[in-house]
């Protein structure tokens, strides 16, 4: 093997495409103009479980790098901002929500500041996404949860 990096994070994309895919299989695919549920995550899936297994045959042809060290910090914030938004999302609505776990995984970065730039962004990212998935695609989640919604009566 000559590029261990790219062998593991094959495997990893391999085996998430090739379970993803047979829990997909359970729904109905439907066709490419009438998909149904489970259109969008089998391919989805399929083309992860191919981008794994070129990934994997690719680290016996092609010299790569060796597998560094377990970056704890990112990982810990992209897992940590997971458990936020589905802690959050039930007691504070969607908007908090979004925009906790948006701060919490800004933190995987080295370069992460609380200056007004990146929060403005981190509000727009959050308004884009309330305006999308609640508003447009009716997303059964609240936009204000019971606990914020004393506080805000008219959302």
């Amino acid at each position: 093997m000559k590029a261990p990096k790219d062998f593991w994070t094959g495997a990893i994309y391999l085996v998430i495409g090739l379970v993803g895919f047979a829990v997909a299989r359970d729904y109905r695919l439907g066709t490419a103009t009438h998909m149904g549920p489970g259109y969008f995550p089998a391919v989805l899936t399929g083309l992860l479980a191919l981008v794994g297994l070129i990934s994997v045959v690719r680290a016996f042809v092609v010299e790569g790098a060796p597998i560094g060290t377990l970056a704890l910090k990112p990982l810990a914030s992209v897992v940590g901002a997971i458990l936020v938004f589905g802690l959050a999302i039930v007691p504070l609505g969607g908007a908090v929500a979004m925009l906790l776990t948006v701060l919490v995984a800004a933190t995987a970065s080295r370069q992460f500041r609380l200056a007004p730039l990146p929060l403005a962004g981190a509000a727009g990212l959050v308004a884009t996404c309330c305006l999308v998935f609640i508003q447009m695609l009716n997303v059964p989640i609240p936009l204000v949860g019971p606990w914020l919604r004393p506080l805000l009566p008219n959302f």
